[in-house]
């Protein structure tokens, strides 16, 4: 196996030297991973600080592991000021702090218990007819151009419309409520800069308004909506707090469009750079569903997931996680382990030893993932049927977004 330029790995020490704002490491995670499975899946990023697993078994255990969590020692408040002065990230921090993401039982049952209803297979497939709706909607709107930019004319609209409907919002602030996101989710970046830092604070305040004015409209005229159900949820007695409702409703709305839109994207490129008539990749339910679910394999829209020690864990012969240090899961690396797969950088859809890690696993196993699924399929089978003879009019480059994976634009042309 042959080293990149760009990375340095002392194998005795499992160090890790590589700065994920590499270019070539940007365009191209999977070659450095390649590296890694060949020779140190459990190694030291420095430039993270922390313990990073690449391989598809050590990842899926951990992520089930509960031993390991989501919750700060302490709690998220304690943890964030220990960093020294975030003043300047007050309302960033309070929307963060009561999320469903960042807890544990039993704090985090009774929130995933109040939503869970909405996102069952069984409620999505409803959405299916409205999602293909969107689909034609805005194809109609670009397809005499010959040309467009697919990120924005096609993969956000449409997560981001659906889950703005499902909150109870309007749909129209589907735009708004996207940027308020992509502020927010640039604190999970590599180093922000203060600049990220602030402007994540000011949309995270802007967006906690937006839920507190639309909340008390559902308090006074209540809807089927999730806002509502939020709202008048009662669990043992208790009610939401305003501060749960705020996070939730946020968490929901960013992580409803957010992965979503990177992953059509992503599958975008995968497929047309398989050559040949797209379409058949979509020749019947039963491929596109084994379609999308290798696109969520092939190229995922999340490569870092991380969990905190509750006690003292061996990772790796002769490395041990004391009680709050975290350990990074590198679910893109996870995805592509030739351990699990055969042929794993071969885009294979209705492959034999199909399974991902794009969704988690274990009790924070993405609560979205039957919405994004169904969303994906409707979205590229409506695009390709439409527009058989779509091509990449240039080559797509990924956004330096580590450890988020997604497109800074998807020009194409038919």
């Amino acid at each position: 196996m042959e080293t990149l330029p760009y990375l340095t790995l002392d194998r005795a020490t499992r160090r890790l030297t590589l700065d994920p704002h590499e270019p070539a490491f940007v365009q191209n995670s999977y070659a450095a991973y390649e590296v890694l499975h060949a020779t140190c899946p459990v190694f030291f990023w420095e430039q993270f600080g922390m313990w990073c697993m690449a391989g598809f078994e050590d990842v899926n255990r951990t992520l089930r592991d509960r031993r390991f969590g989501r919750e700060r020692p302490g709690g998220y408040m304690a943890s964030v000021r220990a960093k020294g002065d975030r003043s300047h990230l007050m309302d960033f921090d309070r929307a963060e702090a009561g999320s469903m993401l960042e807890l544990e039982p039993p704090v985090h049952t009774r929130l995933r218990a109040l939503v869970n209803r909405a996102f069952v297979s069984r409620q999505v497939e409803k959405l299916r007819p409205r999602a293909e709706a969107l689909a034609h909607a805005l194809i109609d709107g670009f397809e005499a151009d010959r040309r467009a930019d697919l990120i924005p004319a096609f993969a956000t609209p449409i997560p981001a419309t659906i889950i703005a409907e499902m909150m109870g919002v309007p749909a129209e602030t589907g735009p708004q409520l996207v940027a308020w996101s992509n502020d927010m989710v640039r604190m999970y970046m590599h180093a922000p800069t203060r600049a990220v830092e602030e402007q994540a604070n000011a949309s995270a305040r802007a967006f906690s308004e937006f839920i507190s004015f639309h909340a008390d409209e559902r308090r006074r005229a209540p809807g089927d909506d999730l806002l509502s159900v939020l709202i008048a949820a009662r669990e043992d007695g208790e009610k939401l707090s305003e501060d749960e409702l705020v996070s939730s409703a946020i968490l929901l709305l960013n992580a409803g469009h957010e992965a979503t839109v990177h992953q059509t994207g992503n599958a975008v490129r995968t497929i047309l750079e398989q050559g040949g008539d797209p379409s058949r990749f979509f020749a019947s339910d039963e491929m596109t569903a084994s379609t999308v679910e290798e696109c969520l394999r092939f190229d995922a829209p999340l490569h870092m997931f991380t969990r905190h020690a509750y006690e003292a864990v061996e990772i790796a012969p002769g490395v041990v996680l004391q009680p709050g240090e975290q350990v990074a899961l590198l679910l893109g690396a996870a995805n592509t382990d030739p351990a699990a797969f055969d042929a794993p950088l071969t885009f294979l859809p209705g492959r034999e030893d199909q399974k991902t890690v794009t969704f988690g696993a274990g009790i924070h196993f993405c609560i979205g993932a039957p919405l994004a699924r169904l969303e994906l399929q409707a979205a590229l089978k409506v695009l390709f049927a439409r527009l058989p003879g779509l091509r990449l009019a240039e080559e797509p480059r990924y956004r330096d977004i580590y450890h988020f994976h997604g497109l800074e634009r998807l020009m194409v042309e038919w």
